[in-house]
């Protein structure tokens, strides 16, 4: 029987290579296509590593024909808002124009399955209070933009037979809880793993941007989502596509909304510990609220998201002790 191989780009990253162990976990076999200059070799653990970058067409080519993959599954990009406001051409140039090569080769490949990692930094400030796929999408930072204009070339595609499924979601956390793998950004802009480290004295001050926007407490509403329930939802999109099924988009979050002074006191809760922190300005880019309707990604793709705000917090919470740095 022909291995059900699975093109990972970003596979060595955080969200790439939880979902890798949840397809090997599946029964495919993940190729992981990453220039390691987020990911990490390390978390290469279930299929093999192909070193390279999505800009380079050629290098795609070769890898596409070498393992000829049912589908891929696209995580490689920049990811962090605000560093997109100081730097927006590397946002075009990597997520916009790196996309567009990989697209490109997938095309002439004749790789017709392609399950995209989007963002709910598509939809902008929310016009709300739950954001479903049916929100406009007007995004008011250069990385929800790179990420809508991509959206928007894949779902152009279809003319040349690419179906797709686009996942927006909201605010990854967690991680195995196995302890293999979990979250390692170099510089992090996470807020639970900067809590953590905050409380492990890594750091000496978790910052709060803002804290007069409309909300409960003054601080910004996220949707906290298990990074093994956006693994899931990944395989469950893989899936779809086998089956034969229309492209489609949905939002992946838990439908509960969770302000950051919120957070601050679940973490001192789950570690048992004080986290020294000090209110900031607001960020350049920031909406005050985040949080997703979930209905369809249920209805259609079969998905529940299981852990809740102390699971994601417990499991980042064991796996940042164990690391040295």
């Amino acid at each position: 029987m022909r291995d059900r191989k699975i093109l990972v780009t970003g596979g060595a990253g955080y969200i790439g290579s939880h979902t890798c162990m949840v397809l090997k976990h599946r029964g495919f076999e993940p190729v992981v296509y990453d220039n390691l200059s987020n990911g990490h070799a390390a978390f290469v653990k279930w299929g093999l590593l192909e070193e390279g970058d999505i800009r380079d067409r050629s290098r795609i080519e070769e890898v596409l024909r070498k393992h000829q993959p049912e589908a891929v599954i696209h995580f490689a990009g920049l990811i962090e808002v605000s560093e997109s406001v100081r730097d927006p051409l590397s946002f075009y140039e990597v997520n916009v124009a790196g996309s567009l090569s990989l697209l490109s080769a997938c095309i002439a490949a004749g790789v017709d399955k392609f399950v995209f990692s989007s963002t709910c930094a598509t939809y902008g400030i929310p016009r709300q209070l739950l954001i479903d796929e049916g929100h406009v999408q007007d995004p008011v930072n250069p990385y929800g933009r790179t990420k809508l204009l991509i959206e928007r070339a894949i779902l152009d595609l279809e003319v040349h037979g690419l179906r797709s499924v686009i996942l927006r979601y909201f605010n990854a956390g967690g991680a195995d809880p196995g302890g293999k793998i979990g979250e390692k950004h170099d510089p992090e802009t996470h807020a639970i793993p900067l809590a953590i480290d905050t409380v492990l004295g890594r750091r000496e001050l978790f910052r709060i941007f803002g804290n007069d926007y409309n909300t409960r407490d003054g601080t910004c509403v996220r949707d906290y989502i298990h990074v093994l329930d956006l693994a899931d939802a990944h395989v469950r999109a893989v899936d779809y596509l086998l089956a034969d099924n229309p492209s489609d988009q949905f939002n992946l979050g838990t439908g509960r909304g969770t302000t950051v002074g919120e957070l601050v006191a679940a973490v001192e809760k789950a570690t048992g510990r004080p986290l020294p922190k000090q209110e900031d300005q607001r960020r350049p880019g920031d909406v005050p609220q985040l949080v997703a309707n979930n209905a369809k990604a249920q209805s259609v793709l079969g998905w529940q998201p299981v852990y809740e705000l102390e699971d994601i917090i417990r499991t980042a919470w064991d796996w940042h002790r164990k690391q040295n740095t």
